[in-house]
């Protein structure tokens, strides 16, 4: 299905459970894939990812009380999920909805509050758990709309940041900053080279003329949460042990061979 039959599709479906269009706007941020660099950038290190062309679409038009209703196309049995900007807390029942609650509550932290609520229907061309960023395409998403339809001041890199701390710190995933830095700033034919530490990114035109770029599914299915920070808790507890001996060691990238 081609990105415009894609957008009529959910504009269509969006009129259905929310009663029209009027106001409504359709985004979409991409998934990504990394080809040098795991579990490198929470460590400081680099990372080169590229954004694809999998990801996840959106329409969203504000409300007029102070009312979240959130529905995705791909989990129709789930239903509208509604909420309320009154009770931005992590919930179980809210299932997948707490990646956008949780961007609205980091917006809402650096001083940018949602005054009223959003209808919002999304679709997602990701493969669930396929550890193609999914969750990051969400986050990056819910800030492109909060921007646009608030018009909120924050940059592209914020919107990076912000993805990753209500990650961090409302859904409790400990993850690096790659996965909403790849969605935000992929670019079409390139890689990208992304200093984790600095920020400092630079665009590799990618045009492997004779080979391809061969995704393949494992069927395995890709779980963040526990055993993600048992990872990540490891390498600073690594960090924390050489940092008695090497003071000037703040993350793994500093660690020499020697």
């Amino acid at each position: 299905m081609s990105d415009t039959d894609i957008k009529k599709q959910i504009l269509d479906e969006f009129a259905k459970l929310f009663g029209d269009t009027e106001g409504a706007r359709v985004y979409f941020a991409p998934g990504r894939v990394n080809l040098i660099g795991e579990h490198t950038d929470y460590n400081g290190g680099h990372v080169f990812p590229c954004a694809l062309t999998l990801g996840t679409y959106g329409v969203a038009r504000k409300r007029n009380d102070r009312t979240l209703r959130f529905y995705s196309v791909n989990f129709k049995e789930l239903g509208i999920i509604e909420s309320s900007l009154d009770d931005i807390k992590p919930d179980e029942a809210a299932n997948w909805t707490n990646y956008p609650k949780g961007v609205i509550w980091a917006f809402g932290g650096r001083g940018m509050k949602t005054d009223v609520g959003i209808d919002m229907l999304l679709y997602g061309t990701i493969p669930g758990g396929s550890g193609l960023s999914s969750s990051a395409a969400l986050e990056v998403l819910t800030g492109y709309i909060l921007r646009d339809l608030f018009g909120f001041d924050v940059s592209n890199q914020d919107l990076a940041l912000i993805g990753q701390f209500s990650e961090n710190h409302f859904n409790k995933v400990n993850c690096g900053i790659m996965d909403q830095f790849a969605s935000v700033f992929g670019k079409e034919g390139c890689l990208i080279r992304l200093d984790c530490r600095s920020m400092e990114f630079e665009y590799f035109p990618f045009n492997p003329k004779g080979y391809k770029l061969v995704l393949i599914n494992t069927c395995v299915k890709h779980m963040l949460g526990d055993e993600y920070n048992q990872r990540r808790k490891s390498c600073e507890n690594v960090v924390a042990a050489l940092k008695a001996k090497y003071p000037t060691i703040e993350t793994l990238r500093d660690v020499s061979y020697d």
